[in-house]
C-alpha cells in the first residue's frame, strides 16, 4: 500500500495551481494535469506530508489549508494508494522549477479539457465547491479506465 498527498493551490482568480507530469521516467502520471504532492516518509502526518511534499515541488509555503477528503485508488496495474486530499488559498515564496513536470496556473473551468484521470475529475468537482464537507472516495481502475467509483460508501452512478 502506498500513502500519498495531493493539494490543489487556488488563487483569487479562481485558478488552481497545476503539475504537468511530463519529467519522470516511469510515470503513471505521465502527461496527466495534477495538483501537487507526493509520498509519504516514515512518520509523517497527512498535513506534514502535504506541507513538505508543495515546498519541494512548488518552492511554496501553506500557510492556509484545508483537509478535503481521502482517495482510495485501486488498480490492475498498481498498488492500492490511499490519497489525503488538500485545497490551500494562502502561501509565502516564489514559485520554483519543478523536477517532475511543468507547474502552470489554469482556471478551473478549463480543468474538465486537459489529460487527466477520470477519478480526478470526480474529485475536483467535489473541492470546487468549498462547502462540501470532507469525504472518502473510492475510485477503481482497468488501466486508465475507471471502472467504479464509490462516494462515502456509495456507487456514484456513471
Amino acid at each position: 500500500m502506498k500513502y500519498s498527498t495531493l493539494c490543489y493551490l487556488e488563487n483569487e482568480r479562481g485558478e488552481y495551481l497545476m503539475l504537468h507530469r511530463v519529467k519522470k521516467k516511469n510515470d503513471c502520471n505521465h502527461d496527466k494535469w495534477i495538483g501537487v504532492g507526493g509520498k509519504f516518509e516514515d512518520g509523517e502526518s497527512p498535513e506534514e506530508c502535504v506541507l513538505r511534499e508543495t515546498w519541494e515541488e512548488t518552492g511554496l509555503r501553506l500557510m492556509d489549508w484545508r483537509y478535503r477528503g481521502i482517495v482510495t485508488f485501486v488498480s490492475d496495474q498498481w498498488e492500492t494508494e490511499y490519497m489525503h486530499l488538500f485545497t490551500a488559498t494562502d502561501w509565502t515564496g516564489e514559485i520554483k522549477a519543478c523536477d517532475e513536470g511543468v507547474l502552470e496556473w489554469i482556471n478551473k473551468d478549463a480543468l474538465a479539457a486537459l489529460p487527466q484521470w477520470e477519478g480526478d475529475k470526480l474529485f475536483l468537482r467535489l473541492i470546487h465547491d468549498a462547502d462540501t464537507p470532507f469525504f472518502s472516495l473510492k475510485l477503481r481502475y482497468e488501466g486508465e479506465h475507471l471502472c467504479y467509483a464509490a462516494l462515502n460508501g456509495k456507487e456514484l452512478a456513471r
